[in-house]
């Protein structure tokens, strides 16, 4: 039988057979580069652009979803001191905002790092840990893997919306 050649960008397809871990981790790898790639390209300005009623623009994206990495993995796994969980729907909202030093440049290095954060701590604790939540009781490792595959996909989703907007292109690679 012939090999098939896989798209290494396809991590969900790569990890089909792997362990629950394996699978969590590719699939919200898998969204991570959607995003990051819904990005690349675009100016500065049409990054920015709204293009819809809300506030949220692809750059704002970018700068939200660093901002949920943070909040859900290092803060509630490994909080260090002056670490704030974020609650509110205004942190949340706040979050889209942007300031006059975000370029995309900025935004995606930003956003790469909060990632490689997560997957650093998340890496230390077994998928049953268990943590407080100010809102929520408690949540596991699986739980907040799950929130956030579901979190990075809604806003990919959202960021191949707005990208077809900007210049028609469409697609998850």
């Amino acid at each position: 039988m012939a090999e098939t050649s896989i798209d290494p960008t396809l991590a969900p397809v790569l990890a089909r057979t792997g362990d629950e871990r394996a699978v969590l981790e590719s699939f919200l790898d898998f969204h991570r580069g959607v995003v990051l790639r819904k990005v690349r390209g675009l100016s500065d300005a049409e990054a920015a652009r709204r293009l819809v009623p809300s506030a949220t623009t692809l750059a704002g994206m970018l700068r939200h979803l660093a901002m949920v990495e943070h909040n859900w993995f290092p803060c509630l796994l490994a909080p260090e001191p002056g670490d704030v969980y974020l609650t509110s729907e205004e942190d949340a909202a706040a979050s889209f905002a942007l300031t006059p030093g975000d370029t995309v440049e900025r935004l995606t290095a930003a956003y790469e790092q909060a990632c490689a954060r997560s997957r650093a701590v998340a890496a230390r604790f077994d998928l049953d840990h268990v943590v407080p939540h100010p809102q929520l009781g408690e949540v596991s490792l699986r739980w907040i893997f799950v929130h956030m595959i579901e979190e990075t996909a809604r806003h990919a989703g959202h960021a191949d919306i707005l990208r077809e907007l900007t210049d028609g292109s469409t697609g998850a690679v």
